[in-house]
């Protein structure tokens, strides 16, 4: 669509979708221990990475909840675009990105949270 048409979505909208959709997969089975949970995009990671972040560019980080602030897990837009070969790869990239940071929230694995993870 082009950019002038109020149906037009951008990449950056496409993305936020398909976040929403890996979640709105997620919450079917796992609402009660998501409640609350803050799901966010952003641009790219911070330039501090975590310690446990050694060698290549996070895709995703999950944040406990602390002092009052609600659990949230971040999905980083730029990196996983990169990484992704077309739509199709990108729409799994982002899915698996998701089911890893709930994973790491819950103290769970990624094939308890969606038993049907592949991982790359």
């Amino acid at each position: 669509m082009p950019a002038t048409l109020p149906a037009h979505r951008t990449r950056a909208d496409q993305f936020d979708d398909l976040v929403l959709d890996a979640v709105d997969d997620l919450e079917r089975t796992w609402a009660r221990q998501l409640a609350g949970t803050e799901f966010a995009v952003e641009d790219v990671p911070p330039s501090d990475p975590a310690p446990w972040e050694d060698g290549g560019v996070p895709l995703g980080r999950c944040f406990p909840a602390e002092s009052g602030q609600p659990a949230r897990v971040v999905v980083y837009r730029r990196p996983v675009e990169l990484r992704a070969e077309d739509e199709d790869d990108l729409a799994d990239l982002v899915h698996d990105v998701v089911v890893e940071q709930v994973a790491h929230l819950l103290a769970r694995t990624p094939e308890e949270i969606d038993p049907g993870f592949e991982g790359r």
